[in-house]
């Protein structure tokens, strides 16, 4: 099948209102590009985790709507003009040209190398070190493939300490794909278990453990307290975000069993003192490493 890409200049004012249109007038799909983008005008959008901008679009946006190649076009943009209450715009149309997409889709996706060892894989690659610890991963809707510094900093950490302090038990809360729960587990802890407080965050790591034939038991916070064999553990990791991690930081120091680990990541370089201080009166932490000016802040409960 072939596509056609109708693409409209329109004020930042209109970009939003049109795009909606556009899908409910027959469009396949719509994005909001930059009118301006690759010239000296160029106006880049983006912000800290929290403080994202409230519209994804320019001063001068182009919006480009997807439409099968036989669709007629002219009618899609003078019904999406007419639902919004404007003159219909011009137009232009560009030709998609057909591609193996899932081809295409898996070929931006290589198997990563993290820390020493651990080689995070898709399915579609070989492992290129059959001796690494190795995980099969596809990217997916939980977060957590290995290529977010957070996430690295996290398994480089386990990969250290978990063979140092030989953890008999591993909490990772706010699992995700279940990546660091699986690390734990591979690097050799007997119990692990993943706490997530989205349901298909749950399900996309019971499925990952399972093809990396991975014992780790997942629970949503609900039923952790009341179902989790274990309520308090050797090591907690728990890769978020600085807000939420100051708000936990009772709860999460309560699962860590005397004499346990704590590792903590999601944490911006300008944010490590607060989070380091709304952890001060129950456990000690420092930066242990920064990747791209995240850290991870760990510590150990005397």
């Amino acid at each position: 099948m072939s596509w056609t890409e109708i693409v409209i200049e329109v004020a930042l004012s209109d970009a939003e209102a049109l795009s909606d249109a556009l899908m409910d007038a027959g469009a396949l799909s719509v994005s909001v590009e930059d009118a301006d983008l690759g010239t000296a005008a160029e106006q880049p959008l983006f912000g800290e985790p929290g403080m994202e901008p409230k519209e994804a679009a320019w001063q001068r946006s182009r919006v480009v709507a997807l439409a099968e190649v036989d669709a007629d076009h002219e009618a899609i943009v003078s019904n999406a003009a007419k639902a919004c209450g404007v003159a219909v715009p011009p137009y232009s149309l560009r030709p998609v040209a057909a591609q193996d997409w899932v081809r295409l889709t898996q070929s931006q996706f290589e198997p990563i190398h993290i820390g020493k060892n651990i080689w995070v894989v898709p399915s579609w690659h070989d492992a290129p070190d059959a001796n690494g610890l190795i995980l099969e991963l596809d990217p997916g809707l939980a977060f957590g493939t290995g290529s977010h510094p957070t996430t690295r900093l996290c398994m480089e950490w386990l990969e250290i300490q978990v063979p140092l302090q030989k953890p008999q038990s591993v909490l990772d809360y706010g699992c995700g794909s279940g990546i660091l729960a699986m690390v734990a587990k591979k690097l050799g802890s007997s119990t692990v278990i993943g706490v997530d407080i989205d349901p298909h965050a749950i399900n996309a790591a019971r499925y990952n453990s399972e093809r990396n034939h991975c014992d780790v038991a997942y629970y949503l916070p609900e039923d952790f307290s009341t179902q989790s064999p274990l309520q308090v553990f050797d090591i907690v990791v728990a890769n978020i975000l600085s807000g939420p991690l100051k708000l936990m930081a009772p709860m999460l120091c309560s699962r860590i069993a005397a004499g346990g680990s704590l590792t903590l990541s999601g944490v911006l370089a300008e944010q490590a003192d607060d989070v380091i201080a709304a952890y001060a009166q129950w456990i000690p932490l420092t930066v242990w490493a920064e990747q791209d000016g995240w850290v991870a802040l760990s510590g150990s409960l005397k």
